[in-house]
């Protein structure tokens, strides 16, 4: 999905890129023999036109150079229509972008009933073709390889030949998508000679994958399969595009590029004195170009959240016209995503199956839902886990509280779909796990091993988990405790320079609300890139679950924006 996000908002000026690299942690004496096929985020499997003289021809590979080519194409009306944004008339700007997006995104487009246009498919199919070895020697660099820094972590592991990806119409519906992928699964299983087969995935490949799970779970071909940020049940950011109600949070912008880059997270400071609210209103007026070349795609309406998905429906389809695409999305909606919280479950009690979801929380729509998620997703979607809305939380006297209700008081994973088998990373951007090597190892136990079969397994890998992120700089966590917890025998509150460069953070001040504690902070102490320090505290734990926030102000010796600060939630729990 970020692919094609990037591309609609980036033709408007605003543009995402970032590079990964992380180093994953297990015994190669317990990585599993099985095969690793790799379902990819929206949008991400090449396509080519097939022509009548049975030649190909690549028309889906959009990258920078091509976004930055149409935005320059464009200058000189783009740089007028900003003028009329900002004073208030967005309509010019978003012809110029929208007629351009509706060239550059016709070839990819669909027919009413949800067929291609043209006569367009995957550029690879079957296991010879997508094997990372393979492509390897025939491409000589992994330009069509899947996930490259996470390939390039499991590869740490396990040999190029044992990696797959699957290439798939990322155009159709998640349904025709899992049934693509169980006849892969066949193919892979045949070529390597073997019995089961292992899966990463990640955003729309999470739907993918889940739905696959739910729908062919039973023929037990599965050891272990990874959900990261999956659009299980839908992506917000769909919703506030089709509803037209786009109040775009150009501070979450920043921020996700500040994490994308692992840059300091105060960077977004800037727009105090540069906001660019107008662009609302220019994304607003954008959506009919957007809907005029990708409404009649499949994936898009399984993209729908369920909540909004009859009016959307409404709003955009025409039930005579575009028939087939509604009957498809319906079973989807109707069948399968209601399925997720008894067949997922199913695959590891019933079939004997590993299955783990990552995700996102308390990140707002990056369009302006108040709903928490991961910036694209909301957290209910991927999980099935109640929230608490942006920017709140369930209160201290929550009567589901407990070992299933997040620190920050923020999620209930009670009746999730896995509830013992779904990690929560606060403050996590959506298709950022990699970022952070607390998620890159666990990534690598989970897709390769069976050493970590749910949350209880191992206290390093708890159900909730702070973002460790660079861009952070700080971490707490206090000693004897559960992270984000404060229990009743902690005295030490652990505070751990994140960095990762040569940036000397040089924690100023701690302050407490909610509860009473006093932190003895010894005063210049420097701490070198991943260093920690324990730091007592006083204070008086109250008796019951308490939620408090703890506020570091520091400064990061040596970075663009050495003055910065964390507020980081806890429950405190004295019984």
């Amino acid at each position: 999905m970020k692919k094609l996000i990037s591309i609609m908002l980036a033709v408007a000026i605003i543009a995402l890129s970032c590079g990964l690299t992380v180093y994953g942690q297990s015994s190669k004496s317990s990585i599993t023999k099985y095969p690793v096929i790799i379902v990819c985020g929206y949008a991400g499997p090449e396509l080519v036109l097939e022509k009548e003289d049975g030649t190909e021809e690549m028309v889906w590979h959009i990258d920078n150079d091509d976004i930055i080519g149409a935005v320059l194409e464009k200058i000189p009306q783009i740089l007028a229509g900003l003028t009329g944004a900002v004073l208030g008339q967005p309509d010019y700007l978003a012809k110029v972008v929208g007629e351009k997006m509706v060239e550059m995104l016709d070839i990819v487009s669909c027919n009413d009933d949800g067929s291609s246009k043209y006569n367009v498919k995957p550029m690879f199919s079957g296991p010879e073709e997508t094997n990372s070895l393979k492509m390897l020697e025939k491409f000589g660099d992994e330009r069509y390889q899947y996930e490259p820094d996470i390939s390039a972590n499991l590869r740490e592991y396990i040999p190029r030949e044992n990696m797959f990806n699957f290439y798939v119409d990322w155009r159709m519906g998640a349904v025709d998508c899992a049934k693509a992928l169980d006849e892969y699964i066949q193919q892979v299983k045949e070529y390597c000679n073997t019995k089961k087969v292992n899966i990463f995935s990640i955003s729309h490949g999470g739907q993918i994958t889940g739905t696959y799970l739910s729908l062919f779970g039973y023929k037990k071909d599965v050891d272990n399969a990874v959900m990261t940020v999956p659009a299980l049940r839908g992506a917000g950011i769909v919703k506030d595009l089709l509803g037209q109600d786009i109040h775009f949070d150009e501070e979450s912008l920043i921020e996700f590029i500040e994490q994308g880059t692992r840059t300091e997270e105060d960077w977004h400071i800037l727009l105090e004195t540069q906001p660019l609210g107008f662009l609302d209103d220019v994304l607003n007026a954008l959506v009919p170009y957007i809907a005029q070349v990708l409404g009649n795609i499949g994936s898009i309406w399984d993209f729908c959240p369920t909540e909004v998905y009859e009016q959307m429906k409404a709003k955009w389809l025409d039930p005579v016209k575009n028939a087939k695409i509604i009957e498809k999305s319906d079973y989807m909606h109707y069948t399968v995503m209601p399925s997720f919280f008894t067949n997922l479950q199913k695959c590891i009690d019933d079939y004997g199956m590993n299955i783990s979801i990552i995700a996102g929380t308390d990140h707002g729509v990056i369009t302006g839902s108040p709903i928490n998620g991961d910036s694209i997703i909301t957290t209910a979607s991927s999980t099935g886990a109640v929230c608490a809305p942006d920017g709140e939380n369930f209160g201290s006297d929550y009567l589901g509280g407990g070992k299933t209700v997040s620190p920050a008081g923020t999620v209930d994973a009670t009746n999730a779909y896995l509830k013992n088998n779904t990690w929560y990373l606060s403050g996590l951007y959506h298709g950022m796990m990699v970022w952070d090597d607390w998620c890159a190892e666990l990534i690598t136990k989970l897709v390769l091993t069976d050493e970590i079969t749910s949350v209880y397994s191992s206290e390093k890998y708890p159900r909730f988990h702070y973002s460790t992120n660079p861009c952070f700089a700080i971490g707490m966590s206090f000693d004897k405790s559960t992270e984000g917890f404060l229990g009743s025998n902690s005295g030490n509150l652990i505070i751990t320079n994140l960095s990762g460069k040569d940036y000397r953070l040089l924690p100023v001040y701690f302050k407490c609300k909610g509860i009473n504690l006093r932190f003895r902070f010894p005063p210049f102490t420097v701490l070198k890139a991943g260093e920690s320090i324990s730091i007592p505290f006083t204070g008086t734990i109250p008796e019951g679950n308490t939620i408090f926030s703890i506020k570091a102000v520091y400064c990061d010796v040596g970075s663009m924006t050495p003055v910065g600060e964390r507020t980081l939630s806890f429950t405190a729990v004295n019984k």
